[in-house]
């Protein structure tokens, strides 16, 4: 069974919300065990198929505790090549944690990453959930699509 880690950072609860609904799509399209957690160690990373990164932006930046996970696992050069990456987060001003990480993803750590992270400002509504469903429901497909490639 395809696995999916969900590892996000949240002071407010907002982004947290958003993983909640992002496990939800998840789950709901696909035999795929998700995990949210709020730590993991880099090494971690590995024995998953796919990582959704919940960054919150916070003065410009995404959270350090997420940052470093990453960087960790590019420094200890841990192979996530080609295992889908994906990345959203909640902000007040200026939004740019969930790039960031994704550019993380996808040039340290080779992944293939869904573009376009989702970025809600303040607490997520009705249709920023959806948003967030709709991001697991793509994690899902791509896990299945990439699966099956692999598979003779």
């Amino acid at each position: 069974m395809p696995k999916a880690l969900i590892l996000y950072y949240s002071t407010t609860g907002n982004t947290e919300k958003m993983a909640r609904a992002v496990a939800e799509g998840l789950r709901a399209h696909g035999d795929i065990s998700v995990d949210i957690k709020y730590y993991v160690s880099a090494d971690d990373l590995a024995a998953y198929d796919a990582i959704i990164i919940g960054a919150p932006t916070y003065n410009h930046s995404m959270p350090a505790e997420i940052k470093s996970i990453l960087d960790e696992a590019a420094a200890k050069s841990i192979d996530l090549k080609g295992k889908v990456g994906a990345a959203f987060g909640s902000y007040g001003w200026s939004g740019e944690a969930p790039d960031l990480a994704l550019d993380i993803m996808e040039r340290k750590l080779r992944m293939h990453v869904i573009k376009s992270p989702i970025k809600i400002r303040g607490s997520p509504d009705q249709y920023g959930l959806e948003k967030c469903r709709e991001l697991g429901k793509r994690v899902a497909e791509e896990i299945k699509r990439l699966k099956g490639q692999a598979s003779p």
